[in-house]
Order: C-alpha cells, then sequence, then structure tokens
C-alpha cells in the first residue's frame, strides 16, 4: 500500500569533498551531528536581528571555470535586508567598473555570504541562488525594501539571494582582548553555544518539532 512506503531520506547537506574527508579522518558523526543541529534551510528571528545590525557582508562568487573571488560590501545598519525567512537582499553601490562579483553572478549565481561581528564574536554563513535585479524593477517587486532611508548615492541595482542554507561561524577562534583565545575546543560555552537558535528550528535534513520547554 502506498501509505507503508518509506519517504525517501533527505539528502545530506555539504559537498562531494567534505563528505570524503569527513570519512578519510573519522569526523563524519561530528559533522552530521553539526548539520543537525547547526545548519538551516531558513533564517531564524535570531539571525534575523543579527543580520538587521551589521555593517559589513563579505560576499564569495566563482566564475563558471570555478576560479574564485572574494569581495566585501559596506554601509549602514540594516543595508543588507531580510524579504522572508527565505530570501536576503543587498544594495550594490558605484563602484571601480569593474563588477567582478556582479559579473561572475551573471554567469554563476551561486555565491556564499559571510557576516563576522567582531564585538559579539560570532558569524553567520549564508549560502544561495542569486539574481541582480535593477533599481527600477526592485522598486515594483520589492517596495518596501528600497522605501528604507539611505545615506549617499542610491543604488543602481540590487542583489537578491535565496537561501539554500545558513549556520553559525562559532566564536571559538574569534580574536579577544579579555583572555586566551581557546583554540580547538569544544567547549560548548567558547563556541557561542546555539548562538542562532537553530537546534530547535527544523530544516529539510533534520525536520524535528521543537522540543517541549517547561511551562512558566
Amino acid at each position: 500500500m502506498a501509505d507503508d512506503v518509506e519517504a525517501p531520506a533527505p539528502e545530506r547537506p555539504g559537498s562531494v569533498g567534505e563528505h570524503l574527508l569527513q570519512d578519510r579522518y573519522g569526523t563524519r558523526e561530528r559533522a552530521d551531528r553539526f548539520y543537525r543541529e547547526q545548519m538551516l534551510d531558513s533564517l531564524t528571528p535570531r539571525m534575523a536581528a543579527f543580520i538587521a545590525v551589521q555593517t559589513q557582508l563579505v560576499v564569495a562568487t566563482a566564475d563558471p571555470e570555478g576560479r574564485p573571488d572574494v569581495s566585501v560590501r559596506f554601509g549602514e545598519p540594516g543595508f543588507v535586508q531580510m524579504i522572508d525567512r527565505h530570501t536576503l537582499c543587498w544594495p550594490e553601490l558605484r563602484g571601480n567598473g569593474v563588477m567582478t562579483t556582479l559579473g561572475n553572478l551573471t554567469t554563476n549565481p551561486w555565491a556564499h555570504l559571510m557576516f563576522l561581528d567582531g564585538d559579539e564574536r560570532i558569524g553567520l554563513h549564508v549560502r544561495g541562488e542569486t539574481r541582480i535585479v535593477e533599481a527600477e524593477q526592485m522598486a515594483v517587486e520589492h517596495p518596501a525594501v528600497v522605501a528604507v532611508p539611505m545615506s549617499g548615492r542610491p543604488p543602481d541595482r540590487w542583489v537578491v539571494l535565496r537561501l539554500a542554507s545558513s549556520y553559525v561561524h562559532c566564536r571559538k577562534h574569534f580574536p579577544r582582548s579579555d583572555a586566551p583565545v581557546e583554540w580547538g575546543t569544544d567547549d560548548v560555552r567558547a563556541k557561542g553555544g546555539d548562538y542562532f537558535g537553530a537546534r530547535d528550528t527544523p530544516s529539510a535534513w533534520a525536520p524535528r518539532p521543537p522540543r517541549s520547554r517547561p511551562a512558566g
């Protein structure tokens, strides 16, 4: 009977290369725990609040031959905006005219974003597929985004990213001035714990219900 047929197990997140090395070096169990508990296919409320105060965004792209490029974007808090739990966007301001990042995204739309907060000593990874939207079209598609006040020259275009995965960059190796860095530690406190509230958030590869919490 159709009701007796088991649904296929969700595909493990991550690349073929990282899976190969996890098996080679015996870290697969640890990696799978991270995938289950910290890697999501959406943004949590804590991630949204974190992004809303960031003033720097690192953008990694590659051309069709796989040649990489990393660039950085700066702006006032909130310059990267969340459209919904699965979608981010940021403005592309006037630059040097080379357009390496946008050129790569035109031919290979995948991007990896990093937000690094030195005050909080924590980071956030976001990976997804992008599209470039001209300013006039952005005003039609997402008027609330365009309406947010921005200082200086308005952007000519925007990049909209549809999220594939999001996950924490733990704080254990972030520089600190008040104590030594605990290099390589597995201590949950030193790593920042479940900073973004990912552990209780279902994902495609960990469709768990939220854990019950004590009343009161």
